[in-house]
């Protein structure tokens, strides 16, 4: 699996204009627009993947791709936003609590102290669980997808989901070592963004993998991507 993402970006004879592309949005992210268009292609990965296809798919129809960015940043949101509301808040009040019953107090603060401190696992199972949800909205096509809770229980689950995961770890770790190297010169500092973009491609190549391989396991194959959300 990682050797076969790390080649991922490279396939087709159109590698370094995709690259090329890639990297620009990345470095134009600030103006927001272009970052919708980058996560849509990352959605646009994992569709690709997922339906068999061995190469990156192209940079066509951006209206699609900075809608489908817009989706994608709306799941990530759901995901981690609301998690972090309940914890922090009741963390929050706890502490809140506690300060207000003065000495009587301390534990309650000290609870509150350890709520807060929850949200590290919390964050990371917000990383394992939302490239599922990304997966299984690819391939339906639509929003609500993303919160197919029996889906995405059988898929996170799975061993080989557990594995795609730890990988892209890995992939980032290199990215962020080449990364540092290169910001050495400012000629290097300028490829940065086009390292990151191969990175995450090679990334959501894994993802999609892992997730078509329990899809086709478990006998749901992809029905394909509507345009609906």
């Amino acid at each position: 699996m990682l050797e076969d993402g790390l080649s991922y970006p490279m396939q087709g004879d159109s590698w370094i204009g995709r690259l090329l592309i890639g990297g620009i949005l990345i470095f134009l992210s600030v103006l927001i627009v272009p970052a919708f268009a980058f996560y849509g292609y990352l959605l646009r990965v994992l569709e690709s993947t997922i339906e068999g296809d061995a190469e990156p798919p192209e940079w066509d129809d951006w209206g699609g791709l900075i809608v489908d960015g817009l989706k994608v940043t709306v799941v990530g949101i759901a995901y981690a936003l609301v998690p972090t509301i309940v914890i922090v808040g009741l963390g929050a009040g706890l502490i809140g609590l506690g300060s207000a019953a003065g000495d009587q107090g301390g534990l309650l603060a000290g609870f509150g102290i350890v709520t807060i401190l929850l949200m590290i696992p919390v964050l990371f199972l917000v990383y394992y669980i939302v490239p599922a949800a990304l997966s299984n909205m690819a391939v339906e096509g639509r929003l609500g997808a993303a919160f197919d809770v029996g889906m995405l229980k059988r898929v996170v689950l799975s061993t080989d989901y557990f594995v795609a995961v730890l990988m892209p770890i890995v992939v980032g770790v290199v990215v962020n070592v080449v990364a540092q190297v290169l910001v050495l010169t400012v000629v290097g500092g300028l490829l940065v963004p086009f390292v990151m973009f191969y990175g995450q491609v090679a990334v959501f190549r894994m993802f999609g993998l892992a997730f078509a391989k329990q899809v086709n396991a478990g006998g749901g194959q992809p029905s394909g991507v509507a345009t609906t959300v």
